[in-house]
């Protein structure tokens, strides 16, 4: 009975939040032994219905990482990135910039953009100001951003 309500004190408190087996472990080792307290902290965490809920696995399992080889020629492999709510600037007020940089020569370029533009934008501001000098990316290495997640 007491130790029902000492795990009950160190897990279900609103002071300390619905913790995990070893935050729980660390407060009852200060305060409180008795003989496998260990596996009765394990038992009453598997058998908290909110904490089992918070820990669920949501969705798939992401995969392993892939190696990136390094490009053999300019322009090959490209990282893309955008960076969000500057101050306005320019004729137009620009308020993004798209950066897009060449991963053989590490050179990158800033565009001027808008933040509420959409992935079509995107995609012909890329087209016109940089495939059209560059040629064809082989790779795009990208965060997959808001920008791409419109109808395109």
């Amino acid at each position: 009975m007491l130790i029902n309500t000492i795990l009950l004190s160190c897990h279900d408190e609103i002071y300390y939040g619905n913790l995990l087996e070893d935050r729980i472990m660390e407060r009852i080792k200060t305060c409180a032994w008795w003989p496998s307290w260990r596996k009765a902290v394990i038992e009453y965490c598997h058998s908290c219905d909110r904490l089992q809920k918070a820990n669920k696995d949501s969705g798939k399992r992401f995969g392993l990482m892939l190696h990136i080889q390094e490009p053999s020629t300019q322009w090959e492999v490209v990282h893309m990135d955008w960076v969000n709510a500057l101050p306005p600037g320019g004729d137009k007020s620009y308020n993004a910039c798209p950066v897009i940089v060449n991963r053989y020569r590490k050179t990158p370029i800033f565009l001027p953009f808008h933040q509420d533009d959409t992935a079509m934008d995107t995609a012909l501001l890329i087209w016109n100001r940089v495939i059209s000098d560059t040629g064809l990316f082989k790779n795009i290495i990208s965060d997959r951003g808001a920008k791409f997640k419109s109808a395109l």
